[in-house]
């Protein structure tokens, strides 16, 4: 992303970073779903969160 450390105006490096966004390359798709390595539990009593 481009350095917007030296511009001082908020709506300017807004729009700097925004263009950079734009040129930049698109990201590739995830390879695992989203949470794959969060610790899994089997069973949970009830009102407790699974994660």
């Amino acid at each position: 992303m481009a350095d917007t450390t030296k511009v001082t105006d908020k709506l300017e490096r807004k729009k700097l970073k925004r263009a950079a966004r734009k040129k930049a390359a698109p990201k590739a798709k995830r390879t695992t779903p989203r949470g794959e390595n969060k610790a899994k539990i089997k069973k949970a009593t009830r009102g407790k969160s699974k994660r």
